[in-house]
């Protein structure tokens, strides 16, 4: 946290009430007041979570206000995004709350120590460098269509394969990121449970019942995975082929990292494996041909250059999830009965498997 700098406050304060400012104190919110000393030009003791009393003069009248940030501590709080949330969401609602303390603006600290008001926001976007290539999907369709692997196809994969050994290869000590990666799996909008929501009634191949059977054993699986910390490492979150943008050869680039930087590898390596099974399953009805080649060779490349046999006892509910999704009559409509129920049949499979075992993936995906 930079020091909080009284000229950067000044400007800031300026600029929210549109007139030149005097400050006359900044202290902690609830510490004595000692005299009409002029606060110093710098306050070392400025940090996360600590509420601090401002008072200025602006158009010839005092001014009183709380400056506050919030501790990156657990209970959801620990990306910065996270605490943006909650300060953007908290200056909007706060001022239509009969009775309640009104909020003056939102703010956020630049790296150069800058107070940056954010207060008359509406909507926030990215920039991002444009990146050329093609994405790793229409390799799939292409090989689809074909029914055959070219020399090409084997090396993606490999390399795809070698990015995960690669970044999963950092680690971190951060324990309470595990478990919350771990929860958000359940109960992320975009992850388990966002998914069975999406779900409308009356599908002739999921009823409620199933759904919430899936939900059931998944807490259960939350339950095992919670306390092996150990696992956590450096993730890219949203690894498919949608994600994936090849150039000539087998350089690619990698969009949409999502949801911390910090996780469990088997997110990754089910993200972009489940997609075998799944264009393997509209054409031959089962993990068979060039896609089991490529499900056997991720997998196998991945867990000699790893190690990581523990995975094996971890992706259950990770396959549940991505199963979730495939099987999706909102993201995907246009899929037969067939393939949606082995999906089904893959995800309940899958749950009820101590160890996932790479030869029984067919064996999964019947009832």
């Amino acid at each position: 946290m930079p020091e909080l700098q009284l000229d950067k406050l000044s400007e800031y304060l300026r600029g929210v009430y549109g007139a030149d400012v005097e400050i006359r104190y900044v202290g902690e919110l609830g510490k004595r007041k000692v005299g009409t000393r002029k606060p110093r030009k710098k306050l070392k003791g400025f940090g996360y979570g600590v509420p601090y009393r401002v008072e200025f003069m602006v158009n010839g009248k005092l001014k009183r206000v709380i400056l506050e940030t919030m501790r990156p501590s657990g209970f959801g709080h620990s990306h910065f995004s996270d605490r943006a949330q909650v300060s953007l969401w908290q200056h909007s609602v706060f001022n239509r709350l009969p009775k309640h303390a009104r909020s003056v603006d939102v703010g956020a600290f630049t790296r150069e120590g800058s107070l940056k008001s954010l207060g008359d926001c509406t909507e926030f976007f990215i920039v991002m460098d444009m990146v050329r290539g093609w994405p790793y999907f229409r390799d799939l369709d292409r090989i689809r269509g074909r029914g055959r692997l070219s020399r090409l196809d084997l090396d993606r994969c490999q390399v795809l394969s070698d990015y995960l050994v690669t970044i999963h290869g950092v680690k971190s000590s951060e324990v309470g990121l595990y478990v919350r990666r771990v929860r958000d799996l359940l109960g992320h909008g975009e992850c388990i449970m966002g998914l069975t929501d999406s779900y409308p009634d009356g599908l002739e191949y999921v009823g409620k019942e199933d759904l919430c059977e899936v939900e059931k054993r998944c807490v259960e699986w939350r339950w095992k995975l919670k306390h092996k910390t150990h696992r956590l490492a450096q993730v890219h979150g949203d690894y498919h082929p949608w994600n994936v943008l090849f150039r000539k050869g087998v350089g690619f680039t990698v969009l949409d990292r999502s949801r911390g930087e910090w996780g469990e590898p088997a997110d990754d390596v089910t993200a972009m494996t489940i997609n075998y099974l799944f264009y393997s399953l509209q054409v031959y009805g089962r993990l068979a041909g060039p896609f089991e080649t490529l499900f056997n060779r991720f997998w196998r490349n991945y867990l000699d250059k790893t190690g990581d046999e523990e995975m094996l006892e971890v992706v259950q509910p990770f396959y549940a999830w991505r199963g979730l999704v495939i099987a999706s009559p909102v993201w995907y409509p246009n899929l037969s009965l067939e393939v949606r129920t082995k999906l089904f049949n893959f995800i309940r499979n899958v749950l009820e498997t101590e160890r996932f075992a790479l030869g029984d993936v067919n064996s999964y995906i019947e009832s």
